[in-house]
């Protein structure tokens, strides 16, 4: 196996929202949120009014210990909605969107509903308050795929979850 490599990444501002962790965790698309980007990345907002959706890129700078490197975990975020621990499988990260990961970095698609200077007001971002932002990108037509494809696990686990 290659040596690891060390690479710098730089926050470029932080999420800001009155919603509670609790309330990020259950309602995600329905809280409004700011993101305040630091003066010196201001200049690299110009132009992005006019998107409807922007991708977020933030630094979980929360995580456990017992989060950090794991490889396989439970879709556990669906417990919540009346799924037993037994009924969740044990899958990869790299096929969930659960914090638990070896790099501590999320991606969230949100949408722009405007811009004030160096603020962007954002809805369904699901992110804490104070969160550190890595990057913004625009989302664009080319990235929707014509057609895809879901795992036969997750169409289960969807279907337990309108059966109950």
């Amino acid at each position: 196996m290659p040596a690891l490599e060390s690479h710098e990444i730089t926050v470029i501002g932080r999420v800001h929202t009155a919603s509670t962790p609790d309330g990020i965790r259950e309602m995600p698309k329905c809280i409004p949120s700011e993101i305040e980007v630091f003066p010196e990345f201001e200049e690299g907002l110009d132009g992005i009014e006019g998107f409807s959706h922007i991708f977020v890129i933030c630094y979980f700078d929360r995580l456990r210990r017992e989060q950090k490197g794991v490889m396989k975990v439970k879709p556990r975020r669906l417990l919540r909605f009346g799924l037993s621990e037994d009924e969740l499988p044990l899958l990869g990260v790299f096929s969930l969107d659960s914090p638990s990961r070896p790099n501590p970095l999320g991606l969230s698609l949100a949408s722009l509903a405007g811009r004030e200077g160096r603020r962007l007001k954002v809805n369904g971002l699901d992110c804490f308050d104070g969160t550190p932002v890595v990057d913004i990108k625009p989302y664009q037509p080319s990235y929707r795929p014509e057609s895809f494809n879901i795992p036969a696990w997750h169409r289960e686990l969807h279907g337990k979850l309108e059966r109950t």
